[in-house]
């Protein structure tokens, strides 16, 4: 029996192994550290009185997996994080791919899309949006089902302004949404230019070709061979010219793909330039 909030490393693998088997969730190539972490803390939260308690609801109770994956995964996310990313996305990188007659952008592990409705106010407000498709994809359905709702805490809405106006914002932020109680529903016109579905970066395959991929403070939740493996995902993904966003703690250097990638400006940012 394992001790109130602990899970040993033995027990960590025989759970993701038999989360692999029984689910097909694959989280075999996650940091162990982090991993550990994460499951000990849902086996304190949920009070299980037994290890072989919590592996058994795990693998046979579909509605307590759910919530198993949205503790394993990480959902930190906000609007218009880390604004100087933004004003490179507003200043350089989307009117460069004006050039398209059509948009693809692939915003993967998205959480509960706080990203993505930035990334779409960004393209309104360079009247790109019209021909712009975010595809927002992420291994939980249950943020996406809430990235999908388009809501998000009012109390939230003074700080996102703030990163907004940050970012290079040139319109009252409040115009972008309507106060409904204690949430702020963005509107309409953003979320029909976004595609939100389930995606495993771990074992599942390219879908479609992009001209932005964005993954921010994802990689860093992988281990170094996983890290490579997405890395060329998202390179089968990327139209050569498109451009590969990461975030601030991550790098595509020492990978596979670097020796075709050059560095757009000082954020982390990379653009596909071909042997």
């Amino acid at each position: 029996m394992s001790q109130a909030g602990v899970i040993s490393d033995e027990q960590v693998e025989i759970l993701i192994n038999d989360v692999l088997e029984h689910h097909g969730y694959d989280f075999t190539g996650y940091s162990r550290a982090s991993l550990k972490r994460r499951l000990s803390r849902l086996y304190s939260l949920d009070k299980h009185l037994s290890f072989a308690e919590f592996r058994y609801k795990t693998l046979n109770d579909d509605v307590y997996f759910k919530h198993f994956v949205e503790g394993v995964t990480v959902n930190v996310t906000e609007m218009f994080r880390d604004p100087s990313f933004y004003r490179l996305l507003r200043k350089q990188i989307l009117p460069n791919l004006n050039t398209y007659p059509f948009i693809r952008i692939w915003l993967a592990g998205c959480s509960t899309g706080e990203e993505a409705y930035s990334i779409a106010i960004l393209l309104k407000e360079l009247n790109l949006l019209q021909k712009s498709l975010i595809y927002a994809t992420d291994i939980n359905p249950t943020v996406l089902e809430k990235a999908s709702n388009g809501m998000f805490p009012l109390s939230q809405m003074k700080s996102y302004s703030e990163n907004y106006i940050a970012a290079g914002g040139i319109k009252d932020f409040s115009s972008y949404y309507s106060a409904n109680y204690n949430l702020a529903k963005f509107d309409e016109e953003l979320k029909r230019k976004m595609i939100f579905s389930t995606h495993n970066l771990v074992s599942d395959r390219s879908f479609n070709e992009f001209q932005l991929i964005l993954c921010r403070n994802v990689l860093i939740y992988f281990d170094r061979p996983l890290q490579f493996r997405v890395l060329q995902l998202f390179d089968q993904s990327l139209e050569n010219l498109g451009y590969l966003a990461l975030g601030t703690k991550e790098t595509i250097d020492f990978s596979p793909i670097s020796a075709t990638y050059k560095k757009v400006g000082t954020e982390k940012v990379w653009r596909k330039v071909g042997a």
